[in-house]
């Protein structure tokens, strides 16, 4: 989720649409949100800090901002990750992220998660991403970074498009380089808002690349919003050197930073009610059962594959 000014490496989109889309991908893990409480103990960390993300986001991540709970629309049960416009060691806002780190983790397949996400307005961030199982180890962006879906960019404000502009990214290399490390990134202009409701969110990865859908449940024949090869030598600084291995989960919803271009309280306006909500329906990951793939985690249970 990190976004700097830096290089962008060149990526030449040519490999062929296959057939990744279809039903030969089966069920490895999901977390439905079903419980009366976040399986801690199996599925997932929450991060309590207010460091920034790196990025010079304005929120505290506070453990209280993370619960589930149903989405009142839908009556959906749901992760429910709220940011609040509070003071809190010396932050204005709170609010709330969680990982899968050490606890699931898996290279290649289908993943996805169906989200409601909060009106950004001008300064909410809110992210679907993964790291590198190899983080903290292998320092930022040498564990290797896969944002599935963002929202809240300075673009979209600038245009007042922020509940239609989204983007997929990836972020690696060797070291930061005073933001002169190697990323690509996709900006897409939805024909429909992406805010008004719950929307799905795929990444689809093996052996030769990465590619991000939008709504493939009502939309099937969707192209990718984002996509970029992995097959290329592996070698530092080449993106085949860090997208052929296991890789956690991550949500958050930030609050200012580089990304919307908000460093300063005064100019939040996503949070002039106090607070705002990201639901998540579900997130599940699914393989082909190929010797290429590798998963870790707890088991799926049960006849229906819940957890």
């Amino acid at each position: 989720m990190l976004i700097v000014a830096g290089s962008t490496a060149q990526i030449n989109n040519t490999s062929a649409r296959s057939q990744e889309k279809g039903d030969d991908y089966h069920l490895v893990w999901q977390d439905t949100f079903d419980g009366p409480k976040l399986d801690e103990a199996n599925h997932w960390n929450i991060v309590v800090n207010g460091k920034g993300g790196g990025n010079r986001e304005l929120q505290y991540y506070k453990r209280e901002n993370i619960s589930v709970g149903k989405e009142p629309a839908s009556g959906e049960n749901c992760l429910i990750i709220t940011a609040r416009k509070e003071n809190y060691f010396l932050k204005n806002y709170t609010s709330g992220r969680l990982s899968t780190k050490d606890k699931v983790s898996f290279k290649y397949g289908k993943i996805e998660a169906r989200m409601k996400l909060p009106k950004t307005a001008n300064g909410l961030w809110p992210a679907f991403w993964m790291l590198g199982s190899d983080y903290p180890k292998a320092v930022w962006p040498k564990c290797g970074e896969i944002d599935i879906m963002e929202m809240g960019n300075r673009n979209g404000i600038i245009q007042g498009i922020q509940d239609k502009y989204f983007n997929g990214a990836c972020h690696w290399g060797e070291r930061f380089n005073h933001g002169k490390y190697p990323n690509y990134a996709k900006a897409k202009t939805s024909p429909y808002c992406l805010q008004d409701g719950f929307h799905l969110y795929t990444l689809i990865w093996d052996e030769n690349a990465l590619k991000m859908y939008v709504d493939l449940d009502k939309y099937p024949t969707n192209e990718p919003y984002f996509e970029m090869p992995i097959n290329g030598k592996n070698e530092p600084n080449n993106s085949a050197h860090y997208f052929h291995k296991q890789f956690f989960i991550v949500f958050n919803l930030a609050v200012g930073g580089n990304f919307p271009g908000i460093r300063h309280s005064k100019d939040i306006t996503a949070l002039k009610d106090g607070e705002a909500k990201m639901y998540v329906d579900y997130v599940r990951v699914y393989q082909k059962g190929n010797t290429a793939e590798q998963f870790n985690g707890p088991k799926l249970l049960g006849d229906n594959g819940m957890n």
